[in-house]
């Protein structure tokens, strides 16, 4: 079983918010996207930002979360700001 956090921009914490959402290995969380691992963690972790949306999405697209396209950034805010 892989580390979550040999993945880019996965560190400690947020691996740990992962586990507890039932997300433990990486291919899981290709698997399920950011945007749907970002769901899950919220359900534990309410005040998650943004910025753990793109870390994810980095890790999935294997890109540190600062180098997103813009049109990636702008689509995360987009759904990050949909959820209220």
């Amino acid at each position: 079983m892989s580390d979550l956090k040999s993945m880019r921009n996965i560190g400690r914490e947020l691996e740990k918010k992962l586990n507890q959402a039932g997300i433990s290995t990486p291919d899981e969380l290709r698997q399920i996207g950011s945007e749907d691992a970002f769901l899950r963690v919220k359900v534990y972790y309410p005040n998650i930002c943004l910025v753990h949306l793109m870390a994810l999405e980095g890790a999935v697209c294997d890109i540190e979360y600062n180098q997103l396209p813009e049109e990636v950034q702008a689509r995360l805010k987009a759904f990050c700001d949909g959820l209220g």
